[in-house]
Parts: structure tokens; C-alpha cells; sequence
């Protein structure tokens, strides 16, 4: 793809996401998402593999569906209520359409099949677009859209994210499949906590795109894409991969990294509101993504490959790190002794 083309497709992402996350009209917020799904298009399916045009295909069929419903959501409202303003939703119908619209664009349970095949069908730095940028909008929406939808559906889509997430990841051998049912299980978390705390839900989102990217980027940069190829990367990166370890640990949420404060927080907040129950079950199922991490990080830094290794071995320039690397995994990993300071300023 020719430079040119990718500042055009780089522009409309930065308008479409700009466009939805500014505007208070449902129309412009629909023409936003729109050119989002138009411009990651062809970035899903430049390499013209069968199964990047089969990814490109999913995507485009689940957002055009996604898109549609958040249309007719907000028309519903609009002729019932005379209101256009994405914060004056107040139909039960348009309320219950919406959430099932924005549970697609995002790929909560039970809408999340599309999401693990899209990624595996797609390069990982367009993975790393799929899992955080394209994940802004709808969590936009469903932040100012939040007092008007009910807690009980979306903890029951969260429950259900998150522990789908944490089984469906447990056997997966491809990366990129790996960290989709990652995001699937965070955006669990952040949809259990939305209804209560919706500032809290976004503060999970800055803290989840942060460590995701440095895993995305670590393994783009040793170019693992499964965990056959991680267990022989110890060899070249030494120092990426035992910082790849830290970081797969902060996105498990332990502390005292980055990712315990969201989780700390929710926690929290939940028991506040006195739903301890649905805490305590988030939690618990909050260890089986702990399982698959620990998998990932154990392939990357523990395990010794036989030496009659039945994978070709990736050839290897000794070319430096990126610099973006190393900033988003300092702060994937020392972000909890300041959270006072990240909690004055949220």
C-alpha cells in the first residue's frame, strides 16, 4: 500500500473517531463511526490474503449491521421524543436497541463471535487499531448514553464477557486470537462498572489501550504471532521479552502494576453501590485470563525450545527497539504508585 493511501486511511480514522467522540447529534455521531469502518476497511485487507478479505468482509458486515441499529435507535427516540441529542435517549425501545448496537460495535457478549476472526485475519498493528482505536467511539457513546441504559443488561453482558473471554482464550496457539479474548474480558469490566461510574469505565479504557499497545507493539516488533514463534524469542530480545513478561502481568491485573488500579477500583465502586456479588464473580473470572497471560508470558521468557525445533526460525536483524515501546511499558508497569494524582485528575 503506497504511503499516500495510508495518510488518507490514517486521516479518516483520526476524523470518523474525532467526529463521533464530539458530537451531541446522532447523526453526526453515525456519519463518524461510518467513516471509521469505511477507512479500516482496506487496511484489514491489504495483504489480499483469502483471510484478510474474509476478515475485511466480517467486520464490514457486523458494523454496517451495528451501524444500522444505532440508526433506527435513534430515530425511534427521535420520533417519540422529538430529540436528536445523543444525551436525551429516554425510550425504553431506543434504550435496549442501542445497547445491543453498541454490545456489536464493541464485541460484548453475546456479540462478540465476529472479533477473535477479524483480528487473526488482520496484520498486528491493525490488530492494535481493531482492539483500542476502533473501540473509542462506542465507548463514547455508551459513556454519555449510560444513565439512560439499564445496569441489570449490561452486568449480565459483562458477567458473560468476561468469563467467556477467560475460557475461550484458555487453548488458544495464535497471539492475536489470545489478546481479542483479552479485550473481549476487559470490555467486560468496563461495561459491569459504566451504569455506576461512568468516568471510572474510562479511566479502565485509557489504562487497557495503554497496555495493550505494548503488547501489541513487543510482538510486533519480535514478530511472534504464535506462541510456537514467542518460545524462541528469548534468544534475540532478551530484554523486550522479560519486559513483555511485566507487561502481560499488569494487563492480568496484578499488582503493583498499572492493571491492578482499574480492577482495584471497580471492585470498589461495585461494592459501594452493594452489587458485592457481581464483584466477586468479575474477580474470580478475572482468573482465567490471569491463566492464559501467564501462558503467554511463560512461552516468552521461560520456556527452553528443543533444538530440533519442527518451525522455521525467523531470520533476525539486530535492529533497536522502538522508542514507543519503551514509553507505553514504563507506564504499563508504574502507573500505581501515582493513581491518587490519575484519580484527581479523571
Amino acid at each position: 500500500m503506497n504511503p499516500q493511501a495510508k495518510l488518507i486511511f490514517a486521516l479518516s480514522l483520526t476524523l470518523g473517531t474525532t467526529l463521533t467522540i464530539s458530537s451531541n447529534h446522532w447523526i453526526m455521531a453515525w456519519t463518524g463511526l461510518e467513516i471509521n469502518t469505511l477507512a479500516i476497511l482496506p487496511l484489514i485487507s491489504k495483504s489480499h490474503h483469502p483471510r484478510a478479505i474474509e476478515a475485511a468482509t466480517k467486520y464490514f458486515l457486523v458494523q454496517a449491521a451495528a451501524s444500522a441499529l444505532v440508526l433506527f435507535s435513534s430515530m425511534t427516540n427521535a420520533w417519540h421524543t422529538g430529540q436528536w441529542d445523543i444525551t436525551q435517549l429516554s425510550h425504553p425501545t431506543s434504550c435496549l436497541i442501542l445497547t445491543v448496537a453498541l454490545a456489536m460495535k464493541l464485541g460484548l457478549v453475546p456479540f462478540h463471535f465476529w472479533f477473535p476472526e477479524v483480528l487473526q485475519g488482520s496484520s498486528l498493528i491493525v490488530g492494535l487499531l481493531l482492539s483500542t482505536l476502533m473501540k473509542f467511539p462506542p465507548i463514547t457513546l455508551l459513556y454519555l448514553t449510560s444513565p439512560s441504559l439499564k445496569p441489570s443488561i449490561l452486568m449480565t453482558m459483562a458477567i458473560l464477557s468476561a468469563a467467556l473471554g477467560g475460557w475461550m482464550g484458555l487453548n488458544q496457539t495464535q497471539t492475536r486470537k489470545i489478546l481479542a479474548f483479552s479485550s473481549i474480558s476487559h470490555l467486560g469490566w468496563m461495561a459491569i462498572i459504566i451504569a455506576y461510574s461512568p468516568k471510572l469505565a474510562l479511566l479502565n479504557f485509557y489504562l487497557y489501550t495503554l497496555m495493550t499497545a505494548a503488547v501489541f507493539l513487543s510482538l510486533n516488533s519480535i514478530k511472534a504471532l504464535k506462541l510456537s514463534t514467542l518460545m524462541t524469542t528469548w534468544t534475540k530480545t532478551p530484554s523486550l521479552n522479560a519486559i513483555l513478561l511485566l507487561t502481560l502481568l499488569s494487563l492480568a491485573g496484578l499488582p503493583p502494576l498499572t492493571g491492578f488500579l482499574p480492577k482495584w477500583l471497580i471492585i470498589q465502586e461495585l461494592t459501594k453501590q452493594e452489587v458485592a456479588l457481581a464483584a466477586t464473580i468479575i474477580a474470580l473470572l478475572s482468573l482465567l485470563g490471569l491463566f492464559f497471560y501467564l501462558r503467554l508470558a511463560y512461552c516468552a521468557t521461560i520456556t527452553l525450545p528443543p533444538h530440533t525445533t519442527n518451525h522455521m526460525k525467523q531470520w533476525y536483524i539486530n535492529k533497536p527497539t522502538n522508542t514507543m515501546v519503551a514509553v507505553l511499558t514504563t507506564m504499563s508497569l508504574m502507573l500505581l504508585p501515582i493513581s491518587p494524582i490519575i484519580l484527581a485528575v479523571v
